[in-house]
Order: structure tokens, then sequence, then C-alpha cells
């Protein structure tokens, strides 16, 4: 039972980090030059972008560092998963998304020393960003959502 979700969230993973390098690939072709291309109107644009540092470009230039955490959270976090520790198959497939993004924008920031971001929303002034970090975001709700249920269930167990 274990090794196939194993296999499942490695090729969940792969899939990720596959879509995202692809997406990032084309924003680089197509986008790099400056060109804005409006993918739903007065909503979203997609726009080329180069961070070198975390969220809103925070910590610019410290890419070693970057390279460093995310190695040693991502190693950690397989190792949480493929070591059986994980009970919930709901905190499992939220952390295997969690690891799919941090993969995804570690690619990028160990081969060019920034991460590509390319997704821009237009009817808020907020961050560009990218497929992993989509990623990383909503494995990140869903593991917050898992740990509040969890939390709840334990509360009404109790008492």
């Amino acid at each position: 039972m274990h090794r196939k979700k194993h296999i499942w969230c490695c090729i969940m993973i792969i899939l990720i980090m596959v879509f995202d390098q692809i997406t990032k690939y084309f924003a680089q072709k197509y986008l790099s030059d400056g060109t804005v291309f409006p993918f739903i109107k007065d909503i979203v644009q997609f726009h080329y972008a180069e961070n070198s540092g975390m969220a809103f470009s925070l910590f610019s230039g410290a890419r070693w560092l970057f390279i460093f955490i995310t190695v040693i959270a991502c190693g950690a976090a397989l190792w949480y998963l493929f070591s059986d520790k994980c009970k919930s198959l709901w905190l499992y497939w939220s952390i295997g998304v969690i690891v799919s993004g941090g993969i995804g924008n570690l690619i990028d920031r160990a081969f060019f020393g920034f991460v590509i971001d390319f997704i821009e929303p237009v009817f808020i002034d907020f961050a560009v960003f990218n497929i992993a970090d989509c990623a990383v975001t909503l494995g990140a709700a869903s593991m917050f959502l898992y740990l509040i249920s969890d939390m709840m269930k334990k509360e009404n167990a109790d008492g």
C-alpha cells in the first residue's frame, strides 16, 4: 500500500515540476523581451520577471542561502513522506505539493540565479508569481486546513 502511495506522490511531484518548468521556459522565450500577454482581460496577464529574492523580492541576492534552505526543507519533507511517518493522506499530499513547488523554484535558482515569474494579477496590486509558487501556496493552505481540522477533531474527542 505504502509503495503505491509513494510512487503516485513521486509522479505528482514530477508532473507539477515539469509543468512549472515548461511554463517558465515559454515565459522566458516569449515574454523576456518585455511583451505582456493579457491572459484573462482585467484579471491576469503574463509578464516576465526575474526574482532573485524570495516572496515579493525580499532578501534579493541571497541565492545560496535560499538554495541551502530549500534543499534542507525539501529533503526533510521527502524523508518525512517516504519514511512512512506521515499517517494522514491529506497531510501527505499537501506536503508533496509544497515540495514540488519548492523543487521547481530550486531548479531556477540553481541554474539561473533567480526564479522566473510570469503570472501577474492586474485586478489587484500583487507580486508576479509562477506555477511553483502556486503549488507552495496551495499545498500550505491545504496543510493549514488539515492542521485546523485535526486540532478540532482532537478537541472534540477530548471534551
